[in-house]
């Protein structure tokens, strides 16, 4: 069974580096895709270049075996949706389940996902929560939830699709937006990001231009 994480990944940092392993060694998972997009449907576009976030993911995962960068949403036209990327992931995988692992923000805008109620006709959800995260009861959310949501990891390893998982994981308030916003300030953004990461970000000059993105 495979996970994968996507997002912009502007810059990778500890907070996706951490979280996607706890939830690798949580539900026994064989890798961990890590998948940024090139165009994402609900925020800005990315200040650093397709390539350059390439270059600080494979940097950031170097020797860490079971963790892979994925490139597919780099190479498909229009905007990233998550659903045309578990179709493809559906196709290559077919014998092996995946998880699509989101953070609790993340989930509670599903709603506004393409096609969102498709999903979990081709993978199975990892909600990542920390302890004191309320999980939505009412409206749509919370009727999904009662529909797909189980308690036990074991289950997914016995079905390829459909369920829902909430996984605790610690609870590590590190963001993009804040650390674009320290180094346009000249800031330090050290045990933030892996300084592999951080030598590529000043190599670079990234996210020294004024702008933020939010």
């Amino acid at each position: 069974m495979i996970g994968i994480l996507g997002g912009t990944f502007d810059p990778v940092h500890l907070g996706h580096l951490r979280t996607a392993l706890e939830v690798k060694a949580a539900l026994a998972l064989d890798e961990v895709r890590l998948i940024p997009c090139r165009l994402p449907p609900h925020r800005p576009e990315p200040l650093a270049s397709s390539r350059q976030r390439v270059r600080m993911l494979n940097a950031a995962i170097e020797g860490h075996a079971g963790f892979v960068v994925d490139e597919r949403e780099l190479l498909r036209e229009g905007p990233s949706y998550m659903l045309d990327t578990l179709v493809s992931l559906r196709k290559e995988f077919a014998s092996q389940g995946v998880c699509l692992i989101v953070g609790m923000d993340a989930f509670r805008g599903l709603a506004s996902w393409h096609r969102w109620r498709e999903l979990l006709n081709y993978c199975h959800m990892i909600v990542m929560t920390r302890p004191d995260a309320e999980i939505p009861e009412s409206g749509e959310l919370g009727d999904f939830i009662r529909l797909h949501r189980v308690h036990d990891s074991r289950v997914l390893h016995e079905q390829a699709t459909g369920l829902l998982l909430f996984q605790q994981v610690s609870r590590l308030e590190i963001s993009g937006t804040h650390i674009r916003r320290l180094l346009t300030g000249g800031e330090d953004a050290s045990f933030l990001v892996p300084d592999s990461v951080l030598a590529i970000i000043n190599e670079q000059g990234l996210y020294n231009t004024g702008r933020v993105n939010e």
